[in-house]
């Protein structure tokens, strides 16, 4: 199935006035491609021919929507290298985890697909209180908004669950990371009835057409706490409901007997630095016992030195690739030197692959940063890039308080050699999901919903919970006291359960 609503134009082709071309973050002078911008009148018409769809759709029954569901995903796999290679390209993501990422969009297909029959199934009960049926229905079209980051993965979070559940879905992804995600969707679309998943491209006017369109019934974004706000307003105005998966300021707490071994070590940094710090659920803060605080930092540097190297993401033996674009990285230089600036060390840790030109991409190298306290921009606010605060502590009730700090509450992590003392470390936590002995993406899994309190964010994506979130729930109940031999006008007017 084509996306009329999208032109994606070869690397070299002339741009539209209202284009945007995508630079190879690690290599400025390559030109990824040119993706032209969805006007509102085509946001119009593929919000349209969604609620077409959706309509006939909703009428197939589950076990062959998630039937359907299953060869889309089939049909993805041939192509998962070319679509990681693409990712890598245009993200600065290393290419071996943009194919994991497009090989786990596949998982995250066949997994609702599996549990879509269960999840789905109508609830009835039928005693002497009466007939009660609750329906899990769809809401109808869903618009959906998603980063850059992670593009394939929070993209398919919203296609699986939306679509399985009878939804039909418009994605509109950002313009940094647009053409992984429009060829995964197309290469799914096919498989689907025509109309039901589409892809618009642009920036804020097209996400504000999506969001504003009346014939979308719910609104699925995941990105920073800035644009959830304008989102979360806009939808208010047409009173559409949505689910939000925002930012975090994630504290990982390295209690007094933690036991970092190299293998924990290693997964730790990868944890704050994999896609170079920019990811929402990465370490943001670090968190270590006094006591423990030399050594802790000393095996973070001896784990960089084998697990983060910094290089073209399409380069053998890189771990770790350039921030996003050329504002990130002005940023990021400019927080390096507010930590010097406040009397704070920024100590670079890793090794740079040779043969890398940094000045040809927009690469940061990874770093901890010493010395500051908790009112410093780098600890109180998610710095979003490969750049770490590590911060002592000398009382757990004290670090639970400087954890449970700002009114973000994404995730968090507790690493202790007691799994017991570490959930209950983790139970004061304010955080929408709090990991034990690991932290990011090691941590999560199919089965466990994800989500945020606090600022972070509302609803859930991964879990049941996930699917549940593009479902309403529909009541038919005929009371028991009406039935044949029931209580009849005599029941109470305020019934028990």
């Amino acid at each position: 199935m084509s996306i009329p609503t999208t032109t994606v134009k070869p690397s070299g082709a002339a741009s539209a006035p209202e284009s945007f071309t995508r630079e190879n973050p690690a290599r400025v002078d390559e030109t990824v491609g040119t993706v032209t911008f969805t006007t509102p009148e085509q946001v119009d018409d593929a919000v349209r021919s969604a609620g077409v769809a959706q309509r006939a759709w909703a009428q197939v029954p589950v076990a062959e929507r998630a039937e359907a569901l299953r060869r889309a995903a089939d049909a993805v796999v041939p192509h998962l290298e070319t679509i990681g290679e693409l990712m890598a390209r245009e993200t600065g993501k290393v290419r071996g985890d943009s194919i994991g990422e497009a090989t786990f969009g596949v998982a995250v297909m066949r997994h609702y697909a599996d549990r879509a029959a269960e999840i789905l199934a109508p609830e009835v009960s039928d005693d002497e209180r009466g007939r009660l049926v609750i329906d899990h229905r769809p809401f109808g079209v869903i618009g959906a908004i998603t980063p850059w980051n992670a593009p394939i993965i929070l993209t398919i979070l919203k296609v699986a669950p939306a679509v399985v559940a009878g939804n039909a879905i418009v994605i509109k992804p950002s313009p940094f990371a647009p053409f992984a995600v429009q060829r995964f969707c197309e290469i799914v679309a096919e498989h689907l009835p025509a109309g039901l998943v589409q892809v618009v491209q642009g920036d804020v006017e097209t996400a504000t057409a999506l969001v504003g369109n009346t014939g979308v019934n719910r609104i699925a974004f995941t990105g920073g706490d800035g644009a959830g706000r304008a989102i979360a307003s806009l939808a208010g105005r047409t009173l559409t409901p949505s689910v939000l998966e925002l930012g975090g300021n994630d504290a990982a707490i390295l209690l007094d007997d933690v036991d970092l071994t190299d293998e924990a070590a290693d997964r730790l940094v990868m944890a704050a630095f994999a896609t170079s710090g920019q990811v929402c659920m990465a370490v943001k803060r670090l968190y270590v016992h006094r006591s423990r605080f030399d050594e802790v930092v000393a095996k973070m540097e001896a784990a960089a030195e084998r697990a983060l190297h910094l290089g073209d993401p399409l380069a053998d033996g890189v771990t770790v690739g350039p921030v996003v674009n050329a504002a990130s990285r002005a940023r990021l230089e400019g927080l390096r030197a507010s930590v010097v600036d406040a009397g704070g060390e920024v100590r670079e840790i890793g090794t740079v692959v040779e043969g890398t030109d940094l000045e040809r991409g927009h690469y940061v190298r990874p770093a901890l940063a010493l010395g500051l306290d908790d009112s410093h921009v780098v600890v109180a606010a998610e710095q979003f890039g490969p750049l770490l605060p590590v911060l002592a502590f000398d009382e757990v009730d004290e670090v639970v308080a400087r954890a449970n700090a700002g009114d973000l509450g994404l995730g968090g992590s507790v690493w202790s050699a007691d799994e017991d003392r570490a959930f209950e470390v983790a139970s004061r936590l304010e955080a929408g999901f709090v990991f034990v002995n690991t932290h990011n993406r090691t941590g999560m899994s199919l089965r466990a919903p994800f989500g945020g309190v606090k600022r972070s964010g509302w609803g859930r994506e991964y879990g049941d919970e996930g699917l549940r979130e593009y479902t309403q729930a529909c009541v038919t109940h005929a009371p028991g006291a009406f039935r044949e031999g029931g209580a009849g006008s005599g029941a109470a007017a305020y019934p028990g359960t």
